[in-house]
């Protein structure tokens, strides 16, 4: 998943922007997966297009994921909410109780076809990397720590924004990189219920029969967790890295 050097990342994102805006320039590749002379690029609907609703759906959902679960990560590393973690834990772990597709089935009697449902998904898959590292991250302060802020004059809203949010950012940006990750692929089966994703050409390949149409897709979203993935990796160190004075 990781990439390994500035040059690997530069000819992924040459890959992507030739997979979106010239996906023509490989029908000589893809040729060979279709038979009975099947187009070879899937032009239904517009790659780019599809992978920018793709991208939108996964940033809506992972962002309020990512609000919830840091709210309560807050709220149950305090000495007056501590009693909520278990609940908490609780409610974080309903995402990954269920399949992705149960709560598709579930979701779309409630609230229709569409983009709803497969946010839904995403919010509640999204929830549980975040809230677990952050709850570790807060954690990790240390009384030390706390106490040195407390000897300092700091209130308990400034130690919280100035100690242990910092302290906590790098474990807080590797579960939300989880989250992304996984909702990137997971946003691919949307299309089964009407969510414009890049899910709508894997189906259309698997519908079909054409193997193009399928690699197409995958790649697609592929390169796009590997970039993620790589950027969020990038992000971490950086607020590892120790301030200086």
């Amino acid at each position: 998943m990781k990439l390994a050097a500035p040059l690997a990342r530069v000819l992924a994102l040459a890959l992507l922007a030739a997979a979106l805006l010239a996906p023509d320039a490989f029908a000589p590749l893809l040729r060979p997966l279709t038979s009975n002379g099947a187009a070879p690029i899937y032009t239904q609907t517009s790659l780019l297009s599809l992978t920018l609703s793709h991208l939108e759906l996964v940033a809506a959902a992972i962002s309020a994921a990512f609000v919830v679960a840091t709210s309560l990560a807050v709220l149950v590393t305090r000495r007056f909410g501590a009693d909520f973690l278990p609940l908490s834990r609780s409610i974080v772990n309903v995402g990954q109780t269920f399949p992705p597709v149960a709560v598709l089935a579930l979701a779309v009697p409630a609230v229709g076809f569409g983009l709803a449902p497969t946010l839904i998904a995403l919010f509640l898959y999204g929830l549980l990397p975040i809230f677990e590292n952050a709850v570790a991250g807060l954690r990790a302060a240390g009384p030390p720590v706390i106490e040195a802020a407390r000897g300092v004059g700091l209130t308990p809203r400034q130690r919280l924004l100035r100690v242990e949010l910092p302290l906590a950012l790098p474990l807080i940006v590797s579960g939300l990189r989880l989250s992304v990750v996984v909702g990137l692929g997971t946003a691919t089966i949307g299309s089964t219920v009407g969510a414009p994703t890049l899910g709508e050409v894997i189906i259309a390949g698997l519908l079909s029969g054409n193997l193009a149409f399928v690699v197409q897709g995958a790649v697609i979203v592929g390169l796009l967790a590997v970039l993620s993935f790589d950027a969020l990796t990038l992000l971490e160190r950086r607020l590892a890295v120790p301030r200086r004075g």
